[in-house]
C-alpha cells in the first residue's frame, strides 16, 4: 500500500513537473488565431460559465429595465461601446472581430441573463477581449445596457439606427448625436463582411 501511494505520488510530480515544463519553455500557441485544443476550450468554457452562474446568482435585477428612458441610455452605451465587438442588427462582422478568439456572441442574435450580463459587462472576462466595464461606468449605467440588451435582439437594422440617433448625450462618452453614434461601427457598416438586412 505505501509503495502503491509512493508510485502514485511519484506520477502525479512528474505530471506536474511536465505540465510546468511544457509552459515554461514556451510550446503553447498563445497566438489568437491558433485555436485552443478541444479539451482546453471544454475547460476553460465550463470553467467560464460556472464561474459567471455562481457569482451572478445573487444579483437583484432593478425593476426599471422596460422604463423607455433607460433603454435608450443603454442605446446609447452599446453603440459606442460594445457593437464593434458585438455587432448591431444587420451588421455580421466587424472590422476587430475576425482577430477575437474567443469570438464574442452576437447580441444583436442572442438573449442573455440580466444577471449574468451584468456580471460580465462590470467585471469582464479574464484572457478575452471583455474589459472590466466597471472600473469606468456606475452600476445604473450598466443596467442600461441590460434594458438594452434585452430589446435588441428582435430590433431590425432601422430601429437600431433609430434608437441609437436619439440616445441622450452621456458623460461617460461625450456628445452623442446621430453622426457620433453611427461612427462608433462605421467600419463594421462599411466593410465587405456586412450584409445589411431588411
Amino acid at each position: 500500500m505505501k509503495n502503491t501511494l509512493i508510485a502514485l505520488l511519484g506520477v502525479a510530480l512528474a505530471a506536474v513537473l511536465g505540465v510546468f515544463a511544457f509552459m515554461w519553455l514556451g510550446m503553447y500557441d498563445m497566438g489568437a488565431d491558433s485555436p485552443h485544443w478541444k479539451a482546453t476550450v471544454a475547460m476553460l468554457t465550463m470553467m467560464r460559465e460556472r464561474s459567471i452562474e455562481k457569482h451572478a446568482a445573487s444579483i437583484q435585477v432593478p425593476a426599471d429595465l422596460d422604463d423607455p428612458k433607460v433603454i435608450l441610455k443603454g442605446a446609447g452605451q452599446y453603440a459606442a461601446m460594445c457593437a464593434g465587438c458585438h455587432l448591431a442588427p444587420g451588421v455580421s462582422d466587424s472590422e476587430i472581430r475576425p482577430g477575437l478568439y474567443p469570438q464574442p456572441p452576437n447580441l444583436s442574435r442572442v438573449r442573455v441573463d440580466p444577471r449574468q450580463a451584468f456580471w460580465v459587462i462590470k467585471h469582464g472576462i479574464k484572457m478575452s477581449a471583455m474589459p472590466a466595464w466597471g472600473f469606468s461606468h456606475d452600476d445604473a449605467t450598466i443596467w442600461s445596457m441590460i434594458a438594452f440588451l434585452r430589446k435588441l435582439p428582435g430590433m431590425t437594422p432601422a430601429e437600431y439606427r433609430a434608437i441609437v440617433a436619439k440616445a441622450p448625450s452621456d458623460e461617460d462618452m461625450g456628445p452623442m448625436d446621430s453622426g457620433a453614434m453611427m461612427e462608433s461601427h462605421a467600419h463594421a457598416d462599411a466593410g465587405p463582411r456586412t450584409d445589411v438586412e431588411g
